[in-house]
């Protein structure tokens, strides 16, 4: 099987909301996924299958990049629990920043939460650095938990 990041339509969001609803106790809707591909925001698959043209593909993960006055947030990345560990957050992640760049982006921001360990470790190993915390960010089954903003230049290679 290979493997291959390409652009996300609305007929992906069947697998795209499974991934999600697998991955998150409070997972983005469908709305959501229409409205930023709507907006034209920059929304990726991560996709296996035996070619570009295989139906039996599976996908699994996405991320959603938006970029406007220069600037660029990295809204989502959400990789299948079966695909975790072997790199494909990190192939993903890598993927959103070259269209960042490539859409003349200077900077890259994001939010995680502290408790997604595994997430922290890519955006550090990524050269991303803590800029910032929203206090009460996101939801939790007992209440709330902050989110750390981080941001990382991006410069011209």
């Amino acid at each position: 099987m290979t493997h291959l990041i390409r652009p996300m339509q609305r007929e992906d969001l069947p697998d795209v909301l499974r991934n999600e609803r697998s991955s998150y106790v409070y997972p983005w809707s469908e709305g959501i996924f229409e409205e930023c591909l709507t907006l034209g925001h920059e929304c990726w698959l991560s996709v296996f299958g035996n070619d570009s043209s295989d139906k039996t593909t599976i996908t699994a993960g996405h991320g959603v990049l938006s970029v406007a006055a220069g600037e660029s947030h990295l809204l989502n990345v959400c990789v299948h629990p079966d695909w975790r560990g072997n790199g494909m957050g990190r192939v993903m992640v890598e993927h959103l920043l070259k269209r960042a760049q490539t859409l003349r982006a200077s900077v890259i921001f994001l939010e995680v939460r502290p408790s997604n360990l595994m997430a922290c470790k890519l955006y550090e190993t990524l050269g991303f650095n803590e800029v910032d915390i929203r206090h009460d960010y996101y939801p939790t089954i007992t209440g709330r938990e902050d989110a750390i903003v981080l941001a990382k230049e991006l410069l011209d290679d």
